[in-house]
């Protein structure tokens, strides 16, 4: 590691992050109260500090650790055993949605002749790319570039531009798509064989050699985060929930940017602390909690504010979600009594977006009873094909199997363009009077 960067890299993290920190608990402004919803957690302003330390960090990590670009459906625990500094362009994205930054940086992808019907996360991260434009200070440009399409075949293609753009290595983990209920051995075999075999790849870029005992450790902080995380969404069985959705989505965060971090998992700990304070308080997401919700697809980061007043004021309160729930549903796979590899692969390679719509429905059907459900509010995500496809099949089959109401309303996670506020006002209206 290069002396001049790694000091200045530990001064920050050292120093400069903690003061920069601390500054700004001292000027943060009380947020105004809602009528509509429960105290805000606690946690919050905890999870601010942490991601803006993460993104505060990057500017300082060049030259003192590999930086990679990593898909949130990649195996980043491999990355982590070799000291990489990572950062998940779909976060960055989810973050420009919530800023109301998309459009214009997307916009600079378009400028280059990338189409709108392209994914608004891929567009932000090359529109990013081509501009330098982030709500989040400065991002470096990363050594590698770490993906996965057990979520999309798009970040590929995505990924392959950023490699020609920047001209690095792209390292792809591709898994099978699977149909049935479990992974095949060929299958298996060869998403195991792929992971041993990138370890050269990465050993050349991070310039060191990889640790099969860090390695495990890593994993074993990935999971207990990943299953606390669990433990946090299942305090929304409790009535009155403790908490939306809608802090949900902004509270998982860390599993998928800190995944295999001790900071995740620490701070996962004192959220589920508080989470169970209220329940046994009987404290709400929201203050009247009449009907419960469940959500399915990414969230649309530009409406969180708005969405959730609006619903809370109808009494109604989103208690799960498929994508929440999406980060702990392969986790109890993880079994350190298999070849580690192995038991990496199935993690992954079962994730719901490479599953057919059977595992969905099952475990949509699962969800709406076990966090007693009424309605079902389906995005979908002009984005986002794989998590849109299906969706109306899944409507009308969940409608005839669990006898609930729901609604589809279109828009697009991160790009505000494509959000027709009158036509998701009229669909919601609807779905209310019922």
């Amino acid at each position: 590691m290069p002396l001049i960067p790694s000091l200045k890299y530990r001064f920050v993290k050292d120093v400069a992050a903690p003061l920069a920190m601390s500054l700004r608990r001292t000027r943060r402004k009380a947020r105004k109260s809602n009528p509509y919803l429960g105290p805000p957690l606690r946690s919050s302003a905890r999870l601010k500090q942490i991601m803006m330390r993460h993104y505060y960090l990057a500017g300082s990590a060049k030259g003192a650790r590999p930086i990679a670009w990593v898909t949130s459906g990649a195996p980043v625990e491999m990355l982590r055993a070799l000291d990489f500094y990572t950062l998940y362009p779909e976060n960055h994205g989810a973050l420009c949605g919530a800023t109301r930054m998309t459009p214009v940086i997307c916009g600079r992808a378009e400028e280059k002749g990338f189409s709108r019907d392209l994914c608004s996360y891929a567009r932000t991260d090359l529109g990013h790319a081509f501009s330098g434009m982030t709500p989040a200070g400065k991002l470096p440009k990363p050594d590698l570039l770490f993906c996965s399409n057990n979520i999309c075949q798009t970040v590929q293609y995505w990924y392959k531009q950023l490699a020609y753009l920047w001209r690095i290595p792209l390292i792809l983990f591709d898994t099978p798509f699977i149909t049935g209920d479990e992974i095949s051995d060929a299958d298996l075999r060869y998403m195991s064989e792929q992971l041993r075999d990138m370890i050269p790849d990465l050993e050349r870029v991070a310039r060191k050699s990889f640790d099969m005992d860090r390695f495990k450790e890593v994993l074993h902080l990935s999971k207990e985060a990943s299953l606390t995380w669990g433990r946090i969404l299942e305090t929304m069985k409790a009535r009155p929930a403790p908490m939306t959705i809608f802090d949900a989505f902004v509270h998982m965060a860390p599993i998928v940017s800190l995944r295999g971090l001790p900071v995740t998992l620490r701070y996962y700990n004192s959220l589920l602390v508080e989470l169970k304070e209220r329940v046994n308080l009987g404290i709400g997401g929201i203050v009247r909690e009449e009907h419960r919700l469940m959500w399915d697809n990414i969230a649309i980061w530009f409406k969180l504010k708005d969405f959730s007043t609006l619903f809370a004021e109808q009494g109604y309160n989103f208690v799960c979600a498929t994508y929440t729930n999406a980060w702990v549903e392969t986790t109890p796979l993880i079994n350190f009594e298999e070849p580690l590899f192995d038991t990496l692969a199935k993690t992954y390679g079962l994730v719901i977006l490479n599953r057919g719509l059977g595992h969905r429905l099952n475990l949509m059907e699962g969800m709406i009873r076990d966090y007693q459900v009424d309605g079902l509010v389906i995005h979908s995500d002009r984005s986002c094909k794989p998590y849109s496809v299906g969706q109306y099949d899944l409507q009308r089959m969940l409608e005839q199997r669990c006898g609930i109401k729901t609604v589809v309303i279109e828009a697009d996670m991160a790009d505000s363009r494509s959000y027709s506020e009158e036509q998701v006002k009229t669909r919601l209206q609807a779905f209310f009077e019922v």
